[in-house]
């Protein structure tokens, strides 16, 4: 057992470890990191947009951190300030997951929206780990969604309906985050119209942008025929790993590829933005002094300091990546 009573501080200070400070160990580190994230000052916040910002965050190649980056990204803009509202349109629910949100059969979600059997104040949940984050879940029963949408009537504008009438209702919303389906279906389609924006994470492995391709004509469709004001505003690298040169490789093409549209920030491979979920909770929440809290801080930060600008930025990407 260790005497604490006869801790000699002036020995101490002449081993090796003696002129450390506290403050500079890496669990000190990491809290004095997660009070900085759990109590901003005002430095921490950000300027609310000039106008509602409405960011479909797609990319139809499974695995890259689309959901992640959703919910992570609108919890960060939730800590510094912004009022956000999470629509999950993936029948699989893992952003009402990791939200706190419950979503089983027969709970109003972002289905019965889109058909038309419920109203906007029905399907909005508040999360419970903050007052300023929004959610319109998404069930199984949103998987039959694509069939029963082929034959309604302005079957590509039923979200941005019902965007417009939380708008309506008061909500007095900064950012909406559209998560879509790993497919270029009618639910990305419809996420796609609804919204100015799209946001494509890209993982930093091989197959990069194997796919990036087909989404960017699927975006200059859409832009031609239903939105002319979508485009491609923000990428984001994920699952960036420093230790091998493969990384940086994929973002440095990816950065030759879309330009100023990559974040600087990236989002590192982490353990504790894998796990989080499983909690029912965002990064931010689990562990806030974590690698992966502290980048998708910085990704929201900046992203947030981008004022949208369509004029400048509306041309999409050529698609022969």
């Amino acid at each position: 057992m260790l005497d604490t009573g006869s801790f000699d501080a002036e020995e101490f200070s002449r081993t090796p470890f003696g002129n450390i400070s506290p403050t500079e160990t890496p669990i000190a580190a990491e809290a004095s990191r997660a009070s900085q994230v759990l109590h901003p000052n005002g430095a921490n916040t950000v300027p609310r947009p000039r106008e509602q910002r409405v960011i479909t965050i797609a990319n139809q190649k499974g695995g890259v951190g689309k959901t992640t980056t959703t919910v992570n990204l609108a919890a960060a803009l939730a800590m510094q300030g912004m009022r956000v509202l999470v629509v999950d349109l993936d029948p699989q629910g893992n952003a009402s997951t990791a939200l706190g949100i419950p979503h089983h059969s027969g709970i109003p979600s972002s289905y019965e929206l889109l058909i038309g059997e419920c109203s906007v104040k029905d399907a909005i949940q508040q999360s419970p780990h903050s007052e300023r984050l929004l959610c319109i879940p998404a069930t199984i029963d949103l998987a039959g969604a694509e069939i029963e949408l082929v034959s309604m009537v302005a079957r590509e504008n039923r979200l941005k309906s019902a965007i417009q009438e939380a708008n309506l209702a008061g909500y007095d919303i900064d950012y909406v985050m559209i998560d879509c389906p790993p497919s270029l279906g009618l639910l990305t389609v419809n996420a796609m119209v609804a919204a100015k924006e799209v946001l494509i994470p890209i993982q930093c492995e091989y197959y990069a942008l194997e796919g990036v391709g087909q989404l960017l004509r699927n975006i200059g469709l859409v832009q031609a025929h239903l939105n002319p004001e979508l485009h491609v505003s923000t990428v984001v690298l994920t699952m960036y790993d420093g230790r091998t040169k493969l990384a940086d490789q994929v973002a440095e093409e990816v950065r030759g590829h879309f330009g100023d549209a990559v974040l600087r920030s990236v989002i590192p491979r982490s353990v504790k933005v894998s796990e989080a979920p499983g909690y029912g909770m965002t990064v931010l929440d689990y562990d806030p002094g974590s690698r992966g809290a502290m980048s998708y801080l910085d990704a929201g930060r900046e992203m947030a300091s981008r004022a949208a600008q369509p004029a400048a930025s509306s041309a999409v990407p050529d698609a022969g990546v």
